[in-house]
């Protein structure tokens, strides 16, 4: 596992340092760009997931939904800081004016029901329940919404992959396709195992 995680690093460290001046090109996105757009709202997304993983740990002493509960966070941690690094880099702003995912080409997002500024992110009130539950009821409802949550994820980078001119953000957001779809299929099993199945 140690491995791994220093993998991961190590290759986000390089991809952070490259899109400075992906394919040497050293043009900077526009603040109104799908590079920006996709990095401010990823970002958002991104620490949600790493909230709710660090609500599940603390709820349950299952090894399994602890360890995913770890990779999701140590994972969505490293790719937010990237993200949020490469607005940085641009010199542009990490808030935007703007409804969340306008990027995408959806119009203006209305506004956030309960806290759920974009889809597939989780409702106050569905954070606080989850705070308030203990072992496969904490397990099981964190599967729910993480694997909702990774649905929203996906969406959104997608149209990242199909919209954005940064080689390196095309990349990362192929990479978080990839991985998450891998994720959802995981959790579609452990919810099995406890007797759940994801939300329709």
């Amino acid at each position: 596992m140690a491995v791994a995680v220093a993998g991961v690093l190590v290759a986000a460290g390089a991809i952070t340092y490259s899109v400075a001046e992906d394919g040497g090109s050293g043009t900077v996105p526009a603040a109104d760009s799908a590079d920006a757009g996709f990095a401010r709202d990823m970002a958002v997304h991104h620490q949600q997931a790493v909230e709710m993983s660090y609500i599940v740990r603390d709820r349950t002493g299952d090894e399994e939904v602890r360890r995913l509960a770890y990779d999701i966070a140590q994972t969505q941690a490293n790719q937010r800081g990237m993200l949020l690094g490469w607005l940085d880099l641009w010199g542009l702003p990490k808030v935007s004016a703007d409804s969340p995912m306008t990027w995408m080409g959806m119009g203006a997002m209305p506004a956030g029901k309960d806290g759920a500024l974009m889809p597939g992110m989780a409702t106050d009130t569905e954070l606080k329940k989850l705070g308030t539950l203990n072992g496969k009821q904490a397990e099981i409802f964190f599967l729910q919404l993480m694997t909702d949550h990774h649905k929203g994820g996906i969406h959104m980078a997608e149209a990242c992959v199909e919209r954005c001119d940064v080689g390196v953000e095309k990349q990362l957001a192929q990479g978080m396709v990839q991985g998450q779809e891998s994720e959802i299929q995981l959790m579609a099993d452990m919810l099995k195992e406890r007797g759940g199945k994801a939300r329709p």
